[in-house]
């Protein structure tokens, strides 16, 4: 039986036009109460439980054209949509319209010798532009977070998940329109052509910010072609270093977490480097266990003999492997002579993200935290909780690997910006 699946419907996009109606909703936006930005995500949440058969049969559509078009694995589990997944985007709502309102808050205040009153007060960014690739459910971890910060956004995901985002930017519209927010404050460029990207970059008349969430090339063509400042991250080669101290079992079980539980996204662990004084114990430990998870070892050579003839299916290292992002069940193994080897290897080959040492030497453990500086270092803890909803943050838009404004998992806060209010009693400057 031939299955025929329905082509997404293009739409012929005007980008200034939507950036033009994204700065008004902003504007009424940045107006709106807390109650009435929380019932906003409350009908989200309702809305998306209520049409969760219609975006699964849409999401559906996509993956059987990832299938015939030859997309991993690892691609495909990134934009598959499941009820168990909706639930959870809806659940995640609810927690976003839970935390404070940054908007609005008082940041510091301070009386000045001359008697004005001077005080900092968090407001929204203004309008977004965010640009992703295969994975829907980011459409409503941005909608969600923006509309709690007052932000507007103009939202561009990739080809493969183009009839998803619609569903699911079509259930946001129908919320909002229920709250009486105008509809325009999220909007989609439905159209895959890669020229309307280089255009959203260049529209620094509406838009304030761009938000690449994808590999390194859209990393790289944002922070070349934007006229509009870029946060960068969501890439990462992440490691663990397992010390000489380490509880060998349960470091295990954090690397198998880190490597296993969901192996496309960027926070999943990519490197294990082990000091050489418990190599030959730890490594055919290792080997076992990741051979049972089906996972493929790249190994330096001095590292070999220590993880064959456990079931793993273990390879040497190539030159490029160790700044590989592998997205899939593959882990990179390095012997280290110290600490600071170890140090020194992440320094070359880390990408800022996700880092961590599995110890229980306090000097080691200190060490170590002061000397990388990923966005998030994990001591006794998986790369895997590197994520605004597991640091708390409801959500996330991206995480942020540059120094600049936002670091790490980017939640209401780092979607914000401030003003200073100055109160004075008719001063004038002399």
């Amino acid at each position: 039986m031939t299955i025929t699946i329905e082509q997404p419907t293009i739409q012929t996009v005007d980008l200034p036009a939507m950036g033009r109606a994204a700065r008004l909703a902003s504007r009424q936006l940045a107006l709106l109460t807390s109650a009435a930005k929380n019932a906003a995500l409350l009908a989200i949440a309702d809305e998306l439980e209520a049409q969760a058969a219609y975006v699964m049969a849409q999401n559906a559509q996509d993956i059987a054209d990832a299938r015939a078009n030859g997309l991993s694995e690892a691609l495909q589990d990134r934009l598959l949509l499941t009820p168990a997944r909706i639930a959870g985007l809806a659940a995640d709502a609810r927690k976003v319209a839970d935390l404070p309102d940054p908007v609005g808050a008082e940041i510091e205040s301070r009386l000045l010798p001359n008697g004005i009153r001077l005080s900092r007060r968090r407001i929204p960014i203004g309008v977004l532009g965010v640009i992703y690739e295969a994975r829907p459910n980011v459409t409503i971890d941005i909608a969600t977070l923006c509309l709690k910060t007052g932000n507007a956004v103009i939202l561009r995901g990739g080809k493969e998940t183009l009839r998803s985002n619609m569903a699911l930017v079509s259930v946001i519209a129908a919320a909002l329109e229920k709250c009486g927010i105008p509809t325009t404050a999220i909007q989609y460029i439905a159209n895959p052509d890669r020229a309307l990207v280089t255009e959203l970059l260049r529209m620094d008349q509406f838009v304030d910010m761009i938000i690449p969430r994808g590999g390194n090339a859209l990393h790289k063509l944002c922070r070349e072609q934007a006229t509009i400042p870029v946060i960068t991250g969501g890439v990462g080669i992440c490691h663990l270093y397992v010390d000489v101290s380490a509880d060998q079992d349960r470091s295990l079980d954090v690397i198998e977490n880190g490597r296993v539980q969901r192996p496309s996204v960027c926070n999943s662990l990519d490197t294990v480097l082990v000091n050489r004084a418990v190599a030959a114990e730890f490594l055919p430990k290792l080997a076992k266990r990741m051979g049972e998870k089906k996972v493929e070892l790249r190994a330096t050579p001095d590292a070999l003999p220590h993880l064959l003839n456990q079931g793993a299916q273990v390879v040497e290292a190539g030159p490029d492997d160790f700044d590989t992002e592998w997205m899939t069940l593959i882990l990179g193994v390095k012997i280290v002579d110290t600490l600071d080897e170890a140090i020194e290897h992440i320094q070359e080959h880390s990408m800022d993200h996700s880092d961590g040492i599995l110890s229980n030497d306090l000097a080691n453990i200190t060490h170590f935290v002061n000397a990388i500086n990923s966005s998030a270092v994990f001591v006794n803890a998986s790369t895997r909780f590197n994520d605004g909803g597991q640091f708390g943050l409801g959500a996330e838009v991206a995480v942020s690997t540059q120094k600049l404004h936002a670091r790490g998992p980017m939640g209401l806060e780092e979607l914000t910006t401030y003003k200073w209010i100055a109160v004075g009693d008719m001063h004038v400057r002399t």
